[in-house]
């Protein structure tokens, strides 16, 4: 059952409890790889649950426009202190409501409709939000787009360079959604440099790692950081963007009132209690468990035919191209679903197929290692997913649910916060 308990939305909505209910079981259940997911502790299960979401407080700490913020105030303060003390930064702001709206307060406080901005190009493993032509970031901003090299999946500096002083754009973005590889923010922040630009760090999923010390940190080189607090952190939904002091007031103004009104307070809460949490030492031990599960998976996939991006991984994150397992990515991760592993469907840099039936699978390490999956776990996780790929070729159902009970056998012995047997 669902811990902690909800027995008062058993007895006002039975309908929508058995689906929380049904939701904490299939989380349990299954092998829950997708790279952006994580489970939370039941503290921060508490805080998001709590009547801090009664209350509204637009505004900042001291400058609200609603009174009653007694208890607000201290608590806003409590995840703004301990964001600085764990990134080491000068300022940051916990009110955005998500990863994307972070971003868009960036161009708000940096940029006006029209400019150039720089990022990767969303095939190429970067986000909508910087600057991909379906966003808004497309839309009202001048574009421009850097990849990765075909030979070896990884970005070339040398080409963001020349592009970068070319194009004189006024942000360049590092970071993205389906980056396999250490990002090197002391090249990016020389390249921002030269060409005059707002360097910004998006680390929503390796923000966790980042805290951790398992990936280096973009603080000392980029002039603004966002993030999400869930994915590797291990927070609530929501997101934080951190500055150098110099930026502070723009990054504020940006957010509210340029783009919000009152922030979600009960995230606010939540957001402090993982921040906590990160600055623990056991979470250090977390964060390289992550990575070395994340190593060891990535091996024994390539040891049994997978073309994996990049030929690898440094992080949470690895990203396969099944073209030569003859099958899709979509229908993949569907069967895959049903064998009790849960990852997406990705694009691969390159990728002959369209976003929305593309050639790949993006899965992470995060939630396992959150479990107590080890490295020794892996080469049979690996197995799993080299078999349902197969069983997607051949229309294997049988197959599919053999392994599903096989996971489900293998993750009875791991707990998983916010899930309990009754």
């Amino acid at each position: 059952m669902h811990q902690p308990a909800v027995p008062h939305l058993h007895a006002a909505d039975p309908d929508l409890a058995g689906l929380v209910e049904a939701e904490a079981r299939r989380q349990f259940e299954k092998v829950r790889l997708i790279a952006s997911e994580n489970y939370v502790s039941p503290a921060v299960l508490e805080a998001t649950g709590s009547v801090l979401t009664n209350k509204y407080s637009e505004g900042y700490t001291g400058r609200r426009y609603y009174e009653g913020q007694q208890n607000v105030d201290p608590i806003e303060t409590l995840a703004v202190e301990r964001a600085k003390a764990l990134f080491g930064v000068d300022h940051a702001n916990v009110q955005p409501y998500s990863g994307s709206p972070a971003n868009l307060a960036v161009y708000l406080a940096f940029a006006r409709p029209g400019d150039t901005v720089m990022g990767m190009a969303l095939p190429m493993g970067g986000h909508l939000t910087h600057g991909w032509s379906v966003s808004a970031t497309g839309r009202w901003f001048n574009p421009v787009r850097y990849g990765v090299r075909a030979d070896t999946g990884r970005v070339d500096l040398d080409e963001v360079r020349d592009l970068a002083l070319r194009e004189r754009p006024k942000i360049i973005w590092c970071g993205g959604t389906a980056v396999p590889r250490t990002i090197d923010f002391a090249a990016f922040a020389e390249i921002a440099r030269e060409a005059g630009a707002i360097l910004a760090a998006d680390v929503a999923h390796i923000a966790g790692l980042i805290a951790g010390g398992a990936h280096p940190s973009p603080v000392g080189h980029a002039d603004v950081i966002t993030t999400t607090t869930h994915k590797t952190l291990r927070g609530p939904r929501g997101a934080m963007i951190m500055s150098t002091a110099e930026h502070a007031t723009a990054v504020d103004k940006a957010v509210f009132p340029g783009l919000q009104g009152g922030p979600h307070n009960h995230t606010t809460a939540a957001i402090a209690v993982s921040l906590r949490e990160a600055a623990a030492p056991e979470f250090g031990d977390y964060a390289r468990r992550v990575v070395a599960n994340a190593a060891a998976l990535a091996a024994a996939l390539g040891e049994r035919g997978f073309d994996l991006v990049s030929g690898g991984t440094d992080n949470h994150l690895i990203l396969i191209d099944l073209t030569g397992k003859g099958v899709a990515g979509k229908p993949a991760a569907r069967a895959l679903d049903r064998a009790g592993i849960e990852l997406n469907h990705n694009t691969v840099p390159f990728d002959p197929r369209k976003p929305f039936d593309p050639s790949g699978l993006r899965l992470g390490t995060a939630a396992i290692t959150t479990r107590g999956l080890t490295e020794a776990h892996m080469p049979q996780l690996a197995a799993w997913i080299d078999e349902a790929v197969q069983a997607t070729a051949e229309q294997d159902e049988a197959t599919l649910g053999r392994i599903a009970a096989e996971i489900r056998g293998l993750l009875a012995d791991f707990p998983m916060p916010g899930w309990a047997a009754a």
